[in-house]
């Protein structure tokens, strides 16, 4: 069995691996450089609205309907679609399969996933989707417990609740603008408070820059959206930005044990998750309400996957290394 080619186009980054069939990644720096042993392509795409579920054989059909769902997540879905159009063509005669972060969601029961709309509206399709599903994935078959709480926090950032291996509900919801701040994305803000922006102050291409583009923690402080460079910063916004963020993240992680009934393992990844030991600090300070204590050696020196938690600590915490690039290849397989 050859290995999978798999294209990762995130809302800041474009990540290529080729996975081998026992599971070795090799980075890449260009679809070009995929070797003659390519069995297929899988390309991560973020969005698959009410129709993709599963993975599914790229064709024309496919691509067209990807198109009609690009402003529902343009800093992501566009990008899939260019890679996706370039892999064809360097790859032709190679299946290429997409597979949709939104499709481990599809188990969020109607009470997590319906917005408080009328019928008439709600028949467009307006629903919680949900994000990053391909790293909750691998998050909940590396720790299967119960009860399972997963901070994805990066670029984009989600909090999702996982009970026995099945998503129950997540902070992202029709878009993957909703929920906790991100880097330049807002974050869930009052409907009320865009309605007026709109009627007084920007037009709509104006609010969806600003939402997309400039708010977050990149619109918090001034600065930047980088945690890095904000926990390095001296200036009062940046840490208002940090504070605002760290909130945000563990009133969800309380609101997702609340809909668990409980918490057994709380995990942090993605690049965020996975490297700033102030986030996970600052974060599970705030909840130690529910039994969270962070071992402050553990933590500061973490590399993934590491246990940060004492062993006192009534929840367990996790900082684990996102590896949406195998649960990508093993989808990948099965068309080939």
């Amino acid at each position: 069995m050859g290995s999978v080619l798999v294209v990762n186009a995130g809302s800041t980054t474009l990540k290529l691996s080729e996975v081998a069939a026992g599971g070795t990644t090799t980075k890449l720096d260009s679809l070009e450089a995929a070797s003659g042993s390519v069995d297929s392509v899988a390309h991560r795409v973020v969005h698959g609205g009410e129709r993709f579920r599963e993975p599914v054989l790229i064709d024309d059909d496919v691509v067209r309907e990807l198109e009609s769902l690009t402003e529902l997540a343009p800093l992501h879905n566009a990008p899939a679609l260019a890679a996706i159009r370039e892999a064809r063509r360097i790859l032709p005669d190679v299946p290429q399969v997409a597979v949709f972060d939104s499709a481990f969601h599809a188990t969020i029961p109607e009470e997590a996933s319906t917005y408080a709309l009328p019928a008439r509206v709600r028949a467009w399709s307006i629903r919680r989707f949900g994000f990053h599903g391909l790293s909750v994935q691998w998050a909940s078959e590396q720790l299967t417990v119960p009860r399972l709480v997963v901070c994805h926090l990066g670029g984009g950032c989600s909090v999702t609740a996982v009970r026995d291996g099945r998503s129950i509900d997540t902070t992202m919801g029709f878009t993957p603008l909703e929920g906790v701040p991100m880097a330049t994305r807002a974050g869930s803000v009052d409907p009320g408070a865009l309605l007026y922006l709109l009627r007084h102050h920007l037009s709509l291409e104006e609010l969806d820059r600003t939402l997309e583009h400039e708010a977050g923690l990149a619109g918090l402080s001034g600065i930047s959206g980088d945690v890095r460079e904000l926990e390095a910063s001296d200036v009062p916004a940046a840490e208002l930005a940090l504070a605002v963020f760290a909130y945000r993240v563990a009133q969800a992680v309380a609101a997702m044990a609340v809909g668990l009934g409980g918490l057994d393992v709380l995990v942090f990844t993605a690049g965020v998750g996975e490297h700033s030991a102030f986030v996970r600090e600052a974060v599970c300070a705030r909840l130690a309400l529910l039994g969270i204590e962070l071992d402050p050696g553990a933590n500061a020196s973490a590399r993934p996957d590491a246990t940060v938690s004492t062993p006192e600590s009534s929840v367990r915490v996790v900082v684990l290394e996102a590896r949406e690039d195998l649960v990508a290849a093993r989808a990948a397989r099965t068309f080939v």
